[in-house]
């Protein structure tokens, strides 16, 4: 049988501030490349492009171009919302898909991406659900001074507040900056209830070292006390920071103690970039072309095998059906502490949430 050949780019920094994430995700595409392509039954063939923006994000766009000026119109890649959009206007101009992997802040939606990642209502909003009434809802946020930090931050404001609770502080660093000690001074004298963490890449690390050093200094900083919340960790970071970020709490789709599936994902990241590989071969065989328009179609009504589980891609905004699972770190791993009982349909602009159900405050009741 001749199989339908895809070319596929892959865009991901493979140096830089985020280059970890990026790391994770590559490996996810590569590994699923792989296991298509050795894959008789798929019916599909990739043929691999790959670019290196060296996480320098006035580079995506002119590689995304270089990428679809041949026969690419699918690529999955980025890490950085930043990057995520630079790249927009170049896919709609040749007419071609991103498929993009890690989680983000949402309140978007186009038809040239698929959102493989978790959106709010399944990162932010039960991870904040889970942890305000064990710690108490007096927060503390912190971020890189990008897209992501600032729009996950102002969703833990809103929902803070609806949970009567205060932001005793509010801080942003530049990428790669590692100066966090005004920050853990900040936070020792203001004692929030908990600290949510949107820093990436070399400055969470920074910070995540020196609140381990704070909880060993003062009891009362321990995670069991006041811990550290994200959203965007995965198993290789927490590996390298050597039992340092031990008790951090962490929302994500996929945690390697899940199980391993074929693919070999060892982290969320990789497990949704290699889920993209699968979406898409499986969507192509199903229309017998590669074309983004009669992939999308195929979407309807229909539900994928993937290192994710079986997800559904909402055929209006292109975003996941995802589990939600919340893990503590612990040394290498995340030890899940609380999972959704069945998939979370996603809700990117948050039109469906609830402040009753995150924060569990009474309803008000009108008395006559």
């Amino acid at each position: 049988m001749t199989r339908l050949r895809i070319p596929l780019g892959l865009l991901f920094s493979q140096s830089g501030d985020y280059a970890r994430l990026a790391r994770e995700a590559r490996d996810g595409a590569v590994a699923a490349v792989a296991e298509v392509n050795h894959d008789p039954a798929a019916g599909v063939e990739f043929e691999v492009f790959e670019a290196d923006p060296e996480g320098r994000t006035d580079r995506y766009a002119p590689l995304c171009a270089e990428l679809l000026r041949g026969p690419v119109r699918h690529i999955v890649g980025c890490i950085t919302s930043w990057s995520r959009k630079e790249v927009i206007p170049v896919l709609e101009r040749y007419d071609a898909m991103l498929w993009y992997a890690p989680p983000y802040e949402g309140f978007e939606a186009h038809e040239r991406i698929v959102y493989l990642g978790a959106c709010p209502n399944q990162h932010i909003v039960p991870l904040l659900a889970y942890a305000m009434p064990r710690f108490g809802s007096d927060a503390y946020l912190v971020g890189s001074n990008y897209i992501w930090g600032w729009e996950v931050n102002r969703i833990a404001r809103e929902i803070v507040g609806d949970a009567g609770g205060r932001i005793l502080g509010e801080r942003y660093l530049p990428m790669g900056y590692t100066d966090v000690t005004r920050i853990i001074e900040e936070i020792r004298a203001l004692r929030p209830a908990f600290v949510v963490n949107n820093l990436i890449g070399p400055s969470s690390y920074a910070f995540l070292e020196a609140y381990h050093r704070l909880g060993i200094a003062d009891a009362s900083f321990a995670p069991a006390c006041r811990p550290v919340l994200s959203c965007n960790l995965v198993e290789d970071e927490i590996a390298a920071l050597n039992g340092m970020a031990d008790g951090v709490l962490v929302a994500g789709p996929y945690f390697q103690t899940e199980g391993t599936p074929s693919s070999g994902a060892r982290s969320a990241f990789m497990a949704s970039a290699a889920s993209a590989v699968q979406v898409l071969a499986s969507a192509a065989r199903t229309a017998a072309s590669h074309a983004p328009e009669a992939v999308a179609a195929t979407f309807v009504a229909r539900r994928f095998a993937t290192s994710l589980g079986e997800v559904a891609v909402n055929p209006q905004t292109h975003h996941l059906d995802l589990p939600v699972r919340i893990g503590r770190a612990a040394g290498a791993r995340f030890e899940p502490v609380w999972q959704s009982p069945a998939a979370v349909t996603p809700d990117p602009y948050l039109s469906r949430y609830d402040p009753r159900a995150t924060s569990r405050r009474p309803a008000l009741r009108i008395v006559s």
